[in-house]
């Protein structure tokens, strides 16, 4: 499979996971409703226009690593400090998909993020990707 493409299945699979990610913040009551919703959604859309209009192109790649990198910390911004995903989270119901979609949005996004700097990496030395 070409870099090319791992890049654009990593990218969108972390987009994904980051708006079910959201919406289960936003439904447990850690993220506010309402007009709030307005800044992630503008993240989800500037993402998925690097993503796939932006692909071959610099900007592209610049905006995908951002926002990559910027949700593989999602992990650790919810499983630290009071009350997130240990106090609040812990034996509710949904639970495990809280968690699970943090971990594997972890993942994906720290694939992306890789994926994304390799290729602004041989954009820089002139190769083709």
């Amino acid at each position: 499979m070409s870099q090319r493409i791992a890049l654009t299945l990593a990218s969108l699979l972390s987009l994904l996971l980051f708006s079910l990610h959201h919406a289960d913040d936003v439904v447990r009551g850690m993220a506010p409703g309402g007009l709030a919703n307005l800044v992630p959604m503008l993240v989800l859309v500037v993402w998925l226009y690097g993503t796939l209009e932006l692909a071959e192109q610099r900007s592209g790649l610049v905006v995908v690593l951002v926002a990559s990198l910027f949700a593989a910390g999602m992990p650790v911004v919810h499983m630290t400090g009071p009350g997130l995903a240990g106090g609040r989270v812990a034996g509710t119901a949904g639970a495990l998909f809280f968690v699970w979609t943090l971990l594997a949005l972890g993942a994906t996004a720290a694939f992306t993020a890789l994926l994304a700097a390799r290729g602004l990496w041989r954009l820089r030395s002139g190769r083709e990707s």
